[in-house]
């Protein structure tokens, strides 16, 4: 898989750890529509931008994709800090702690706000509320960080943006993001992409040939048009390259299909039965 060479600094005390990423290759992305042009756009005006699609699609991708593009242009090593959000994603992870080593061990917000870059909250909705009102003080106008326990407020710097993605599909799963948090950030619509596009992603990151590439997305077409039956997801981009990856290293294309594009996305019957025939149209 073709992506950028990212120099990790990773600081773990007494089980809190903060990644931060400097993206220095170039990473392989596709621009499907302006989102380019947008998000560098809004980077120049501070303004936060929400991605939106579904689970692979890319977003994550086009994140490190912006950061290399940024830190390329202005000929800078701002970092890329990305928050997997979940439950224990709380107030005190995001501005950090004091550590029961001695010290204070600054969170993923804080190191924003000293260094700015890039603030990357992937599944900003599944964090837990108290998270989302450190959200709030940076995403405000006056673009800030209280951190009551050192008693300081820190200014996020002009190079510094938030970027966040949602994946509004599963927000029966989960709690949806509330408007008071999403009209914090402009909004940028991510999806599959187009059936060529689509093709020569698959083709660059797994190695196969055009045929099996067309074969793939094909497959992935007819899984997608499931979702009306019942799937949650369809087949990702992500798991077109899986299968495309596993076909290149002599697994056959059934076998390949199967525990790629089936077997991640359902555990249901009658769900699956309905892949299984998908999969019958293309391997009788």
């Amino acid at each position: 898989m073709a992506t950028a060479t990212r120099n990790k600094e990773k600081t773990q005390t007494d089980g809190f750890s903060i990644d931060t990423f400097s993206v220095d290759e170039k990473p392989f992305y596709v621009e499907v529509g302006n989102e380019v042009s947008l998000l560098e756009t809004a980077y120049r005006n501070q303004i936060p931008v929400l991605l939106k699609g579904p689970t692979g699609c890319g977003k994550t991708r086009f994140v490190q994709y912006m950061s290399w593009k940024i830190n390329h242009d202005s000929k800078s090593n701002l970092p890329l800090i990305t928050v997997l959000c979940n439950d224990s994603i709380d107030e005190d992870y995001l501005q950090g702690r004091f550590l029961i080593s001695g010290g204070f061990q600054d969170g993923p917000a804080l190191v924003f706000a000293k260094n700015g870059g890039i603030l990357y909250l992937d599944e900003i909705n599944k964090a837990r509320s108290d998270a989302h009102t450190v959200v709030y003080s940076l995403t405000d106008d006056r673009r800030y960080l209280s951190v009551p326990r050192l008693g300081k407020v820190f200014k996020v710097p002009d190079t510094g943006i938030v970027v966040a993605s949602y994946n509004p599909g599963y927000h029966r799963k989960t709690q949806d993001l509330e408007q008071s948090m999403r009209q914090r950030f402009i909004a940028l619509d991510f999806d599959y992409p187009p059936a060529k596009i689509e093709e020569d992603i698959i083709m660059h990151e797994s190695g196969i040939d055009a045929e099996n590439a067309h074969l793939l997305r094909k497959i992935a077409e007819k899984v997608r048009n499931l979702k009306e039956q019942g799937l949650e997801e369809g087949a990702s981009t992500r798991l077109l390259s899986y299968a495309g990856k596993l076909i290149h290293d002599g697994i056959p294309a059934k076998d390949a299909c199967r525990v790629s594009l089936l077997s991640p996305i359902t555990d249901d019957k009658d769900a699956r039965r309905g892949l299984e025939e998908v999969l019958k149209i293309f391997f009788p």
